[in-house]
């Protein structure tokens, strides 16, 4: 466990010999405008409520959610993040044989590990710019009980449409189908493309707090889906899964669904245009690929130089970028970065381009 996940600020501060806080974290996929305005404030004026037990089940919270988006809060279980629901699923449901959608987050496989289920990859390739091949796809959902899908793919950024995935799910109703949506509120018209509103018997979807409001620290993400699959799943909850601190954030975000969409609507916006532009100030340039998708994130391909050398050279300009050598999947000549504010953008256009030229940066 961990041995899949990003990169280290603290670690490149040490051997560059500077503050950790001079270092720019392009490696981590959250919100660019950081959180709304009211949760800074919030979270001083609630910071007492850590003086005391939270809600064991955080039912206020999965109301919240569930009354945004118009289901059943019955239908909904509040985690400590995603990731909390990503380790329990395989063992709730009893899974043998897990198919991961690759190539894409870690965990997937960790959480199979961790209990000995089986696991098989269906690997989509950059030839293809990494859609999946549904044929493939299809017959393999018929030899597995769970598959996980990250839609959009995180690092690919591949989004995989609507209409496809639910004939995926009609076509395989002895498999369930783990619909990973951390990064969807990031995308135009993600809530036409979601599932958290289906009515699938063997659907969940998980949707993650963390990225769009930019908190990974409060740790809260909400699993949704068939009411079998929830009291499978509720066999496992712990109580107190989720804290004081992030209950109270959660339940304002949601008492004010009036904020909600335009948050995304301005985030969406700022991605649009700060990607285009991030793009363009990259194009002609020669020795790097970037893979075309929706999210705010990039993955990148090198012609000839290695990933982990290409990241110390960025590194140089105390820019960390995600080295994605270890993504099963993936070579040593991929990388990711997440798109920050303009100025931090086109430090790191600048710093590309030096790293592929192989120009000395400065330490």
């Amino acid at each position: 466990m961990i041995q899949g996940h990003g990169g280290n600020k603290q670690r490149l501060a040490d051997r560059l010999g500077c503050p950790v806080h001079e270092i720019i974290d392009m490696s981590s996929n959250l919100n660019p405008l950081g959180p709304p305005d009211r949760i800074h404030g919030l979270i001083k004026e609630k910071i007492s409520a850590i003086h005391s037990l939270p809600e064991p089940d955080a039912a206020a919270m999965a109301k919240g959610f569930a009354d945004f988006h118009g289901i059943d809060p019955q239908t909904v279980i509040p985690g400590n993040g995603t990731t909390f629901f990503i380790y329990t699923l395989p063992v709730a449901l009893g899974a043998k044989q897990v198919m991961i959608l690759g190539p894409t987050y870690s965990d997937y496989r960790d959480a199979c590990t961790m209990y000995g289920i089986a696991y098989s990859h269906q690997i989509s390739t950059a030839e293809n710019g990494f859609a999946p091949d549904m044929e493939k796809v299809y017959a393999q959902a018929g030899q597995s009980d769970l598959v996980f899908i990250c839609n959009p793919n995180n690092p690919t950024g591949a989004l995989i449409p609507k209409p496809d995935l639910e004939a995926l799910i009609r076509s395989h109703p002895d498999t369930c189908f783990v619909m990973d949506e951390s990064y969807l509120p990031f995308v135009d018209d993600a809530e036409e493309r979601s599932f958290v509103e289906a009515d699938f018997p063997n659907l969940v979807t998980l949707s993650s707090m963390s990225k769009i409001f930019r908190i990974p620290g409060l740790r809260t993400g909400f699993l949704s889906g068939a009411k079998g699959i929830i009291d499978k799943v509720m066999a496992y909850y712990q109580p107190w899964s989720v804290n004081s601190l992030a209950q109270e954030v959660i339940r304002d975000i949601f008492d004010h669904p009036d904020e909600i969409l335009p948050f995304y609507r301005k985030t969406r916006e700022f991605i649009r245009t700060e990607k285009q532009r991030f793009v363009s100030s990259l194009d002609g340039v020669q020795g790097i690929r970037l893979f075309d998708a929706p999210t705010y994130f990039i993955l990148a391909e090198l012609d000839s130089i290695p990933a982990p050398v290409f990241c110390d050279r960025v590194g140089q300009d105390r820019v960390l970028i995600r080295d994605c050598t270890n993504f099963h999947g993936l070579s040593d000549r991929f990388v990711r970065f997440s798109l920050k504010s303009r100025d931090i953008n086109d430090t790191l256009a600048h710093s590309i381009k030096r790293a592929l030229s192989g120009e000395a940066t400065h330490g």
